[in-house]
């Protein structure tokens, strides 16, 4: 039988304090992993601004943390494609605190199709929100960190970024996209004090994951048998692994990609006995 995470150890990797007097900005941050890690971060003693499109859904993320007597949140409104706009809320952030710490970018946008149906709009739509909105965030945190001598950039990518999977032809080119900018800048800014990794979840129990990647019982079967751990990841198992890359505890990592798939992307068994049935 496949292990569920319990109630009681949800939250055993959060390190109390481990971020006061720090700042984060996590974009896409009203709802599933984006919420998880804003909330994470605030529980840990942080200052966080979440950004997303959408007021109501960044407001639901103010309303967590507060009935979990996290810190208080703060909200910002901007579209990742507009890269004035993300620009304009980054240095709003830096003036009114007086630095930015981490950043995580966690916007995503992505549906299943066959490469040869897949519009030029579709296209550019999601390129423009995971390659281009993780490249807009993260030119305008860079000279607030790059001042500071410090910071830690993460971003939500997946697996498929490496092993490609088919219908998510545009997804894959810009999570790819985004795991050389992640690799390169890290080289770019190792000695100016500047880390950036990515995360990389497999499939996980939110609601848009669920609407968008498995809407019936059968899809939801199929992606559920993908997977060795035998069930879904939850948005704060990758929330914690993110919280580990913003922490001084990964203070000499950098460049690189931490896993949270139950071992999906290496496969089910293939030859020979499995074993344990």
């Amino acid at each position: 039988m496949p292990v569920s995470p319990s109630d009681t150890t949800q939250h055993r990797s959060e390190q109390p304090g481990a971020f006061t007097g720090r700042v984060a900005v996590v974009t896409g941050g009203g709802s599933g992993i984006g919420q998880a890690i804003a909330l994470h971060y605030a529980r840990q003693g942080g200052q966080v601004v979440v950004v997303g499109r959408t007021p109501d859904k960044l407001q639901r993320t103010v309303e967590r943390a507060a009935e979990s007597g996290a810190p208080a949140i703060e909200t910002a409104t901007a579209d990742v494609r507009d890269a004035e706009a993300v620009a304009s809320v980054i240095d709003d952030v830096a003036r009114r605190h007086g630095r930015i710490d981490a950043l995580v970018n966690n916007a995503a946008g992505n549906f299943v199709v066959p490469a040869e149906r897949l519009s030029v709009n579709g296209w550019r739509a999601v390129v423009d929100i995971v390659l281009n909105g993780t490249f807009y965030a993260t030119r305008a945190v860079a000279p607030h960190m790059l001042a500071a001598g410090s910071g830690s950039i993460v971003n939500v990518i997946a697996t498929y970024a490496w092993h490609g999977h088919p219908g998510t032809v545009h997804s894959a080119a810009a999570k790819g996209g985004v795991l050389a900018m992640t690799r390169t800048l890290a080289a770019e800014w190792a000695d100016r004090g500047i880390r950036v990794n990515c995360v990389a979840p497999g499939p996980t129990e939110t609601e848009g994951a669920s609407a968008a990647l498995w809407a019936t019982p059968a899809d939801r079967a199929r992606v559920l048998g993908s997977v060795p751990a035998g069930r879904f990841t939850t948005p704060d198992e990758v929330a914690e692994a993110t919280m580990f890359l913003l922490e001084d505890r990964s203070r000499y990592v950098t460049g690189d990609t931490l896993v949270i798939d139950g071992g999906q992307w290496l496969g089910r068994p293939v030859y020979g006995d499995k074993g344990g049935d």
